[in-house]
C-alpha cells in the first residue's frame, strides 16, 4: 500500500488520515471533482475500514507516482527494518534486489549499524538468499573511521563495539588505545558492561573526544526493538557531561559518500528507510526523494509526531518493484 505525502511535478497526493471537519470538507471537494471526471468509484474514502479501501493516494494528473519512483536511476537503501529483522528476511527484499539488477539500477545499502563489515553483510545476505557484492555496502563504522582519520591521521581510539567498527578503524590507520586515546568511539555491541562505561567516562574526562557511530536510540531486532548506539552512549554522556558527535545518518557525511559511490545526481536518487529520525530526515536535508517503509521502527501513526513528511510511505520494499 502506498501513501503519498508531498506534491511532486507529476502528481498531487491526498493525505486524509483523520476524520476532522477540514478533512471531510477536503474529501467532499475531491469527490465532487472526481465525479465530474466520471471516475468517482475509483476515489478512496479515507473514512472506510482499511480492508475496504483503495490505495492511499489519488492523482490530479495522469502520471502514477509509483512510476516516478521506479524511474529513479539510483537507490540508497537501509538494511535493518527494511531488508531484514535480525536473521529474518523481510517480504519483498529478494524481489527488490532482483529488480535493481534487472533494471540496471545503481544501489547502495547504507546502514547505521556498525556491527558488521561489508564482507560480513554480504555473507549475511547470502545466507538469507540474496547475492550482493561487498561494494554495495557502506556502514556507519566506515563513515566513522573515514571521519576520524581525516581529523587526526594515525590517531588512537578506545572502542566499545563489534568487529565491524574495530576493523574499520584499523583499516583507516587508527590504533586501539585504552590508556590515553584521542577518541572514545561507541557503536552497537552485545558485550556492553559497567566496566566499559566506567573506563570510557574516565577517558573522556581525561580529554578523549566522545564519538558515536550513529545516533540511533533503538533498532529493529528479530524479536522486537533493541537498544542501539545512542542508548549505549547515553550513560557516558551523562556521567562525563560531554556530548558525543554522531557520524551516521542523518549526518551529511554518510549521504555524500552514498551519492559519490552511486555516481548519480540527487534528483535521480531515492532513499529507502524505516526511520523518520535518520533515513527520512537525511534524505530531506540532502534534497533526495524519501521512501518510508512501515516494516521497521516508525509506524504509520508515528509519522505525525514529526514536523516533516516522506515523499512516499509503503508497507514494505516489495511495493517498489510492484511485481
Amino acid at each position: 500500500m502506498v501513501l503519498g505525502m508531498q506534491k511532486g511535478p507529476f502528481c498531487a497526493l491526498l493525505l486524509l488520515p483523520v476524520a476532522t471537519p477540514a478533512g471531510i470538507l477536503a474529501y467532499s471537494e475531491a469527490l465532487e471533482g472526481a465525479e465530474v471526471a466520471g471516475n468517482s468509484a475509483e476515489l478512496d474514502n479515507p473514512f472506510l475500514p482499511r480492508h475496504n479501501r483503495a490505495p492511499d493516494f489519488a492523482c490530479e494528473a495522469d502520471g502514477d507516482p509509483m512510476e516516478t519512483l521506479r524511474a529513479k536511476r539510483a537507490f540508497i537503501c537501509d538494511m535493518d527494518g527494511v531488508i531484514y529483522h535480525g536473521n529474518r528476511l523481510l517480504q519483498g527484499a529478494e524481489e527488490l534486489v532482483a529488480w535493481f539488477k534487472a533494471e540496471d539500477k545503481q544501489f547502495v545499502f547504507l546502514t547505521n549499524s556498525s556491527e558488521r563489515t561489508p564482507r560480513e553483510l554480504r555473507q549475511k545476505l547470502g545466507r538469507l538468499g540474496i547475492d550482493v557484492e561487498a561494494k554495495h555496502f557502506y556502514t556507519s563504522a566506515l563513515a566513522t573511521a573515514t571521519f576520524l582519520a581525516s581529523q587526526r591521521p594515525r590517531g588512537s581510539a578506545y572502542t566499545i563495539g563489534e568487529a565491524g567498527l574495530t576493523n574499520a578503524l584499523y583499516d583507516a590507520g587508527l590504533s586501539m588505545n585504552d590508556t590515553d586515546p584521542d577518541y572514545v568511539v561507541v557503536g552497537e555491541t552485545r558485550t556492553y558492561s559497567y566496566e566499559k562505561i566506567e573506563k570510557a567516562v574516565r577517558l573522556v574526562l581525561g580529554g578523549a573526544r566522545l564519538i558515536g557511530a550513529n545516533p540511533d536510540l533503538t533498532g529493529p531486532g528479530e524479536h522486537g526493538i533493541v537498544p542501539a548506539t545512542r542508548a549505549l552512549i547515553a550513560p557516558i554522556e551523562l556521567a562525563s557531561g560531554k556530548q558525543a558527535y554522531y557520524v551516521g545518518k542523518p549526518n551529511p557525511l554518510m549521504m555524500r559518500h552514498a551519492l559519490k559511490s552511486l555516481g548519480c545526481r540527487r534528483e535521480e536518487t531515492a532513499i529507502v528507510g524505516d526511520r523518520m529520525d535518520t533515513d527520512i530526515i537525511a534524505g530531506i536535508e540532502s534534497e533526495i526523494d524519501t521512501v518510508l517503509v512501515l516494516s521497521g521502527v516508525t509506524s504509520r501513526e508515528g509519522i505525525d509526531s514529526f514536523p516533516y513528511r516522506p515523499r512516499f510511505v509503503l508497507d514494505g520494499v516489495g511495493d517498489i518493484p510492484g511485481l
